[in-house]
């Protein structure tokens, strides 16, 4: 069963989501919260698989809340999804970067948003699905550019270059195809630069590539 935890300030966007969570057999929805402090603590008090968390919020925004879930040890195995109505904005980044493992727009149909939730509950970033590919591609500029981060002075060409297509939003099979190797290798490339880096997912792949200067945000 994935547990889920609800944090919004908008009462019928909590209802509509927990209404379709509901009808899932394999999906329950532990707790709800208006606010990011109220959800905070329901987080440590219930423990969810899942929190998905509001960006803009009262009391205590999203991207706070989900830096003090990132930050807990005894929380490390929450996965916390950003909702938010903006689709691209500066503040999804800055939710990357606080620990979120991928974000969510509030328009999504409902299969995506099913799939997304147990996606995250698998531990698996919310940055290679379609559902998010064409945001992050909005975000990155193209051709790649050279980088010269500390950081990748301990990765391999390849293993740059998978990284930059994490960042992109592509899947394995999608990496895979676009540097002519297997699915396998390509998951082999994003594991070690993920144990090189110490990162934890995904996400953290995609801040890496942002900070290092490998992909670069768009201008505008």
């Amino acid at each position: 069963m994935i547990r889920v935890l609800l944090v919004d300030d908008q009462p019928l966007l909590r209802s509509g989501f927990r209404a379709l969570l509901d009808l899932e057999d394999d999906i329950e929805v532990v707790a709800e919260a208006a606010d990011g402090k109220e959800g905070l603590d329901l987080v440590r008090r219930h423990l969810p698989d899942v929190a998905l968390i509001d960006i803009r919020m009262p009391v205590l925004d999203g991207i706070e809340a989900t830096r003090r879930i990132a930050a807990d040890p005894a929380l490390a195995g929450v996965h916390v999804v950003i909702l938010t109505n903006y689709g691209l904005d500066e503040y999804v980044f800055n939710a990357l970067r606080a620990g979120a493992a991928g974000f969510l727009v509030k328009d999504i149909v409902p299969e995506d948003f099913l799939h997304a939730v147990r996606v995250a509950a698998r531990g698996d970033a919310l940055l290679a699905p379609s559902i998010t590919r064409k945001l992050i591609n909005r975000y990155v500029t193209q051709p790649l550019r050279a980088a010269t981060g500390t950081g990748l002075k301990e990765l391999t060409a390849r293993e740059r270059e998978a990284v930059a297509l994490v960042a992109r939003g592509l899947s394995n099979d999608q990496i895979a195809d676009h540097m002519a190797i297997s699915s396998l290798t390509a998951k082999t490339h994003i594991n070690r630069a993920m144990a090189k880096l110490s990162a934890r997912d995904r996400a953290q792949l995609v801040v890496f590539a942002y900070e290092s200067g490998l992909v670069v945000p768009r201008d505008s």
